[in-house]
């Protein structure tokens, strides 16, 4: 049985005739009454009875046209309803991001998709460069949010932001209430830096020996509120950092910042997407929003 079959059996029961049908329909009473033929036998019994001025239907005639046209509607509702959901972006999109894009980039992108785009879900897992690296290439995450240290050159990531190097204190301290610092005035500070084998924390420290000198290393961490909590707490501790990690502290006055030059050690923000495959509809929409609320705020990744 085809919905068609009994589209075509209710418009002969309406109509009364299957002369009337065929004429509608153009073609011939001998093809309309063929297939109410196969209906029948299909439900086992009669639906209409022949009179002289053309058909009517039988009481197991009416029973059927009753629940006929009950599925039928529901039917075209069904298919209303699944047209409209092929065109309303949904789905899960896994992405993967620095600790400092976590907040407020990613709230606000998730406020807007909350706003326009509800049936797309957010995964977001954090990792520094390397682990969001290996996300990409094993394909657990959609795309990420990495930091680079040249500007990316391959149609697989976009430019988001660029950033100096900053040398990090408590609010104390004189190094850092200028607005640059040399690269050579770190030698002897008490630093704060990454675990290696981290490539940040290899790019530092073959800058250092291009220098002629090796940092002192007072404590490494992994974790940027561990870094920040450390040098608040300890006045005498620096930190090398991004401007986007501190700027919340920053403009608190709990910490403060001089940007490292001789040489500028500056970072490229990128969204990158694994080199294999395709983006599907909703991470092409989550790609599109995190591209125009970074172009919004002015290369930045929290609103200027």
């Amino acid at each position: 049985m085809q919905v068609q079959d009994f589209r075509l059996f209710l418009e002969v029961a309406d109509l009364g005739s299957f002369t009337k049908v065929a004429a509608q329909r153009q073609t011939v009473q001998s093809h309309i009454s063929r297939q109410i033929s196969a209906l029948e036998r299909q439900c086992g019994a009669p639906l209409f009875r022949r009179t002289g001025r053309g058909v009517a239907l039988t009481e197991y005639g009416a029973h059927v046209a009753q629940r006929a046209r009950l599925w039928l509607h529901d039917t075209e509702a069904l298919w209303a309803e699944l047209r409209h959901s092929a065109a309303v972006p949904m789905g899960e999109v896994r992405l993967g991001i620095l600790p400092s894009a976590a907040h407020p980039l990613t709230t606000q992108v998730f406020g807007q998709l909350l706003r326009d785009y509800p049936r797309i879900r957010l995964n977001i897992r954090e990792g520094q460069g390397g682990e969001l690296d290996a996300m990409l290439d094993s394909g657990a995450v959609d795309m990420a949010i990495l930091f680079r240290y040249d500007r990316p050159s391959t149609p697989d990531e976009t430019l988001l932001a660029s950033a100096g190097t900053y040398l990090v204190s408590g609010p104390g301290q004189a190094l850092t209430r200028t607005e640059t610092v040399d690269f050579k005035r770190l030698e002897g500070l008490p630093l704060v830096l990454p675990r290696r084998p981290a490539h940040w924390r290899a790019i530092l420290d073959q800058t250092a020996r291009s220098k002629g000198f090796a940092f002192e290393v007072a404590v490494e961490a992994d974790s940027l509120t561990l870094q920040k909590q450390l040098i608040a707490d300890h006045p005498q501790l620096y930190a090398l950092l991004g401007p986007f990690s501190v700027s919340k502290e920053l403009q608190a006055g709990q910490l403060r910042a001089a940007r490292v030059v001789a040489p500028d050690l500056k970072r490229y923000v990128t969204l990158a997407r694994p080199k294999q495959g395709q983006l599907t509809q909703a991470s092409q929409i989550v790609w599109q929003l995190i591209t125009r609320t970074v172009r919004a705020w002015k290369g930045q990744l929290s609103e200027p």
